[in-house]
């Protein structure tokens, strides 16, 4: 008998939600009204902001108006640029009630990325912070506005045109909104992904994509209207607005915002005095918790599941999230932006082994399999080959991209996920690898040939290979090896982060330079970066 294929069907009594976001998120207020919705704890315990869904409904509708009176319609792209905050998740359902789409912008972003995505995705309206940390949003967006010219309005959080939206909103008839005609298939989010030919992909994601991933998600956390979400991941990734805004929304659940920003401290302080019930992170958000000063002090005891995701789990983080956390139906899910996100989920009954060794099963109503890269043909259970997955949460292509689109996206509609996996007999899958050469830093996806360009306009050097190194903190660490100019001087790492500063994100600078004369090439002259790799390690002294 012929050993069984690897591909699995997700089997639910439960069916696909027909609604848009809005609608759902209507349902849920009329259900729910009273209770607890969203609680902004970015200026500490005492200052926290909170909406009850009545509350939240009310601003959401006032947006929307506001929105509709400044000249956004249905298909107009609306930028939110901003770290975590209430504003951010009012701009998301707003949006999504009028059917304009929103444009997230990674809050790392500097003038160069931030360009490129307004001009691609042709934003009209820049929903914008004022300013994090160190970035100075409002001087950037100044910077780059006259080389936009599709974006006719700006407007920053906090400012009195802000303010002003809601106020007009506020005084404008709630009937306008029922009589936008939306359909669920329509697109109302465009998140970037990191391009392995230069500057990301927008992602394109419809009411039907990203609604029934956030509903099946919470499904299988078991969320009910008691639940409280601690999300300190970020809002622009699916992480946030989709496992987090909408997963809560669709159940009645509360959305708790812990910092603008990920902070260990101001986490666990949230899920104390929130009595958080599910916490989110990638496994160095939830390492950076547990060696938090005075991890011990703090009562988690209200915590009952979460979601790691993003990087895998090391094996004692997920035993301490589950004994000294008390996080005993923890999760581990697997996805990409392009599926809205999640293909795969560990279930709450799930054994440590489980959800350590694997990324867990198929969702309700998707498919997976594995394929081999070359013939594209099924392989056996137990054999590697690429990850695909086919179903509802499949976007509705890259914006504007048709070519890039058919490059992932195949006729029979699977996508190509890049990954290499091997299923098991169960039909759990393991994740061994990555068929390019996409590195993974604490969560974030970087694609070294978006770097390797952009290092190419440095009057130094003449040729530059990204590569990912192993690292005790971030799972993975960049590393450029380069190639320098005839006379030219000396490169350091330091000289490299200044030059990359303020046009490359934070997290795509390399930590590490290596000066060579030559790369390790093939024979037919395709440079060796798994040879690449396996050198850093050793003079790295990782090996």
């Amino acid at each position: 008998m012929s050993a069984a294929l690897s591909y699995s069907s997700g089997e639910s009594v439960t069916p696909l939600l027909g609604d848009t976001i809005g609608g759902n998120f209507d349902a849920t207020v009329r259900a729910f009204g009273d209770r607890e919705a969203l609680v902004d704890r970015a200026g500490g315990g005492s200052s926290a902001r909170r909406w009850t869904y009545a509350e939240l409904a009310a601003d959401v509708d006032a947006l929307a108006l506001g929105l509709i009176e400044l000249g956004i319609v249905k298909g107009d792209r609306v930028g939110i640029w901003a770290p975590n905050c209430a504003e951010w998740t009012l701009t998301q359902y707003a949006t999504a009630k009028i059917g304009a789409i929103l444009v997230n912008i990674n809050p790392a972003y500097r003038t160069r990325e931030l360009e490129f995505v307004l001009n691609q995705s042709g934003t009209t309206l820049l929903v914008a912070a004022t300013r994090l940390k160190t970035s100075d949003y409002a001087a950037m967006i100044a910077e780059v506005r006259p080389r936009c010219p599709e974006l006719d309005n700006v407007v920053l959080l906090g400012s009195d045109q802000w303010q002003a939206l809601l106020d007009t909103g506020r005084r404008l008839d709630r009937g306008v909104l029922d009589t936008i005609e939306l359909d669920t298939d329509d697109p109302i989010n465009i998140q970037y992904t990191s391009g392995t030919t230069g500057f990301p992909k927008g992602a394109t994601l419809s009411h039907h994509n990203i609604l029934n991933n956030g509903f099946f998600v919470g499904e299988l956390c078991n969320y009910t209207e008691a639940d409280r979400i601690c999300i300190p991941v970020p809002f622009y990734h699916c992480f946030g607005m989709v496992m987090g805004n909408l997963s809560a929304t669709s159940h009645g659940a509360c959305m708790v915002i812990p910092a603008p920003a990920f902070d260990p401290v101001a986490t666990l302080e949230t899920v104390q005095d929130e009595r958080c019930t599910s916490l989110y992170g990638v496994p160095t958000m939830f390492i950076a918790e547990l060696s938090a000063p005075g991890f011990a002090s703090y009562d988690l005891s209200s915590l009952r599941t979460g979601i790691m995701a993003g990087s895998p789990c090391p094996v004692e983080v997920m035993k301490q999230v589950i004994g000294q956390m008390g996080m005993t139906e923890v999760g581990i899910c697997y996805g990409m932006t392009e599926t809205s996100p999640v293909s795969t989920q560990t279930r709450a009954d799930d054994s440590l082994d489980r959800r350590v060794s694997t990324v867990g099963r198929v969702g309700p109503h998707l498919e997976v399999k594995v394929i081999d890269p070359e013939t594209g043909r099924t392989v056996p259970r137990g054999t590697p080959g690429e990850l695909c997955t086919r179903g509802y949460s499949v976007m509705t292509g890259y914006w504007n991209q048709p070519d890039k689109t058919a490059e992932a996206v195949d006729a029979a509609h699977w996508m190509h996920t890049g990954d290499l996996a091997v299923m098991d007999a169960d039909g759990y899958l393991a994740i061994t690898g990555r068929i390019k050469d996409m590195v993974i830093r604490g969560g974030e996806n970087i694609y070294p040939r978006e770097i390797e360009e952009f290092l190419y306009t440095h009057p130094d050097i003449l040729d530059a290979q990204v590569i990912g190194v192993p690292d005790a903190k971030y799972g993975e660490e960049l590393m450029v090896w380069v190639r320098l100019r005839e006379g030219a001087k000396e490169l350091t790492a330091e000289s490299l982060r200044e030059f990359c500063t303020g046009k490359l994100a934070h997290y795509k600078i390399p930590r590490y330079v290596h000066i060579v004369d030559e790369f390790p090439m093939t024979v037919t002259g395709k440079v060796r970066k798994v040879e690449m790799r396996e050198r850093s390690a050793e003079f790295l002294g990782q090996d």
